[in-house]
């Protein structure tokens, strides 16, 4: 009989590896786990996903483990005769509920470290009002008296249409792209300040390892603080089923250096300058 056993569990091993082998010889594994990401939180996010992971990787192996071990060694065919006068055990009982609440508190430790570092909007650096539409999203740069919405680059927009007759394969960024990205400076602590016009929204970008609800009425904060030497662009979507056309509602974050920001910043006021002045004067701007 043990050798049965020995067999199947060796054939199930084989049949296990053989299932994975093509998986492992082709999928990008980095891409099946959290990302690590570029800010400051999401290292930590990430550091306590792996942490948890392997806490749940040890319990498991030890659990199941214990089991197949109690199957094989305990197995009938080895003359192992089960005890029917044990009936209860408040030593076993003690020790079963004891070591699960230190696993616990060992895992709330770290836990309640990285909640408290995600909820601490002190020190900010840049104050951005994000108000999420459907299906767009308008940032307010609180200080600079800046303004402007994004929305579905034209491209992408020209694509889903029904019978537009072009192949999104070949569309970049393919609903992934905005007309006007939001711009914030690297090494900057930037807190965002969410809410929404019309229903319940939700700004996140995978690589700033953060995701807040945008509710109406309601003022939710985010703040990611992007590492130095990372600025590119970062792309995310709206996560709450807002609607309709939920699917065409991206987020895209283009992070540069301090310098290029102020430039920004300086041709966005430029460039509303004209319309302010003529609001004021009750005359259209000249061409």
């Amino acid at each position: 009989m043990s050798r049965q056993i020995r067999h199947v569990l060796s054939s199930a091993a084989a049949s296990l590896v053989a299932a994975l082998a093509p998986l492992a010889a082709h999928a990008e594994w980095g891409n099946l786990n959290m990302p690590v990401g570029v800010t400051e939180l999401s290292k930590q996010i990430h550091a306590l996903h792996m942490t948890i992971f392997w806490w749940c990787v040890a319990i498991g192996v030890f659990v199941f483990g214990w089991m197949i071990w109690s199957l094989v060694a305990f197995r009938k065919s080895k003359g192992a005769v089960p005890d029917t006068s044990i009936t209860h055990s408040t030593k076993a009982e003690i020790i079963w509920t004891l070591i699960p609440v230190v696993i616990l508190v060992i895992m709330a430790i770290p836990a309640a470290r990285t909640l408290i570092a995600i909820e601490d909007t002190r020190n900010t650096e840049l104050s951005i009002k994000v108000t999420g539409y459907q299906w767009k999203w308008q940032y307010d740069y609180i200080d600079e008296k800046v303004s402007f919405f994004s929305t579905l680059d034209r491209t992408s927009n020209e694509t889903r249409q029904l019978q537009s007759g072009k192949d999104p394969r070949a569309v970049e960024n393919y609903l992934l792209n905005v007309d006007n990205p939001l711009v914030v400076p690297e090494d900057t602590k930037v807190r965002l300040l969410l809410t929404s016009q019309d229903v319940i929204h939700a700004w996140w970008v995978p690589a700033f390892g953060l995701k807040k609800d945008a509710i109406p009425g309601t003022v939710n904060e985010l703040w990611f603080k992007v590492k130095p030497g990372q600025t590119g662009t970062y792309r995310g979507q709206c996560v709450e089923l807002c609607g309709r056309d939920h699917g065409f509602m991206p987020i895209v974050v283009k992070v540069v250096t301090k310098a290029e920001y102020q430039a920004f910043i300086a041709a966005q006021k430029a460039a509303t300058a004209p319309t302010v002045a003529s609001a004021a004067t009750g005359s259209a701007p000249r061409g």
